[in-house]
């Protein structure tokens, strides 16, 4: 080994070999996610997703709730079938929600609100559809923050809110997917 102590290219070259070597073996071991075919055989986590019946979510009726309810659900259906036709289920998911406003910035002297966050609280739980029985359970929040760009646009706040809102739903609806791609690969 004398030969590596007197040329630090060759020495350098050595180091880069060995690396390169390590990382094609460790490469090896890890698969992606949500890839189509598994490295082990085991089944894809696509079809598994999409066999997963989402429910309707309860909320009062004409309320922003039972907007936001929906939009929660379709964005659920988009992320689990990929936008494609739905696989029979073989499970089916139910979701709770529930939602707050809160005032986090107050104008002192009109005394109205300039920043507001909006927050979406849910619970949700997987039943597997043969045996009746839940298999995965959870909760999800999200709190999105929208501004109030003056006191005069009273329009431009309402869809601010509504914004916040979309954000909020996508946000649970990628939590919910993460969770059951996780169940779906793990087991657990």
């Amino acid at each position: 080994m004398w030969w590596l102590e007197r040329d630090p290219m060759r020495r350098l070259a050595g180091r880069l070999a060995c690396i390169m070597c390590l990382g094609g073996l460790v490469g090896g071991c890890f698969q992606p996610l949500y890839a189509e075919h598994s490295l082990t055989n085991s089944p894809a986590i696509g079809p598994a997703l999409a066999g997963v019946d989402v429910a309707q979510i309860a909320a009062p009726s004409g309320s922003s709730e039972a907007r936001v309810a929906v939009e929660v659900r379709n964005q659920l259906l988009f992320d689990l079938t990929g936008g494609a036709a739905a696989a029979p289920p073989t499970h089916r998911l139910a979701i709770r929600m529930s939602s707050t406003r809160l005032s986090v910035i107050v104008d002192i002297n009109s005394g109205r609100p300039d920043v507001e966050d909006y927050g979406l609280n849910v619970n949700y739980t997987l039943t597997e559809v043969k045996s009746g029985k839940a298999v995965v359970s959870g909760v999800t929040s999200a709190r999105v923050s929208y501004d109030i760009p003056g006191q005069a646009q009273r329009f431009a706040r309402a869809r601010a809110l509504r914004d916040s809102e979309n954000r909020a739903a996508k946000l649970i609806a990628d939590n919910i997917r993460a969770r059951l791609a996780s169940y779906f690969v793990a087991g657990t």
